[in-house]
């Protein structure tokens, strides 16, 4: 049994998790959260030294789907 290796998408994972959690207990207006990561993340993607389609995609869709919550808000 190999031991446990931190990876930048287990991050990624859970941080998504808690955005949508939040969305369903306090509304629309949490989005601004997960759109905040969302962009945090894409200036990290295209920033890294090791740039990686998989995790720019997530972050991607994240922010496309936090930029629809909120149109949907207002």
């Amino acid at each position: 049994m190999k031991n446990y290796n931190f990876e930048w998408n287990d991050l990624r994972a859970v941080t998504t998790l808690v955005n949508v959690v939040l969305i369903m207990i306090y509304g629309l207006s949490i989005s601004w959260f997960g759109l905040t990561l969302a962009v945090l993340g894409i200036i990290k993607d295209v920033t890294d030294k090791e740039f990686r389609w998989n995790g720019f995609i997530m972050h991607l869709s994240n922010a496309v789907l936090n930029v629809f919550f909120l149109a949907k808000l207002f």
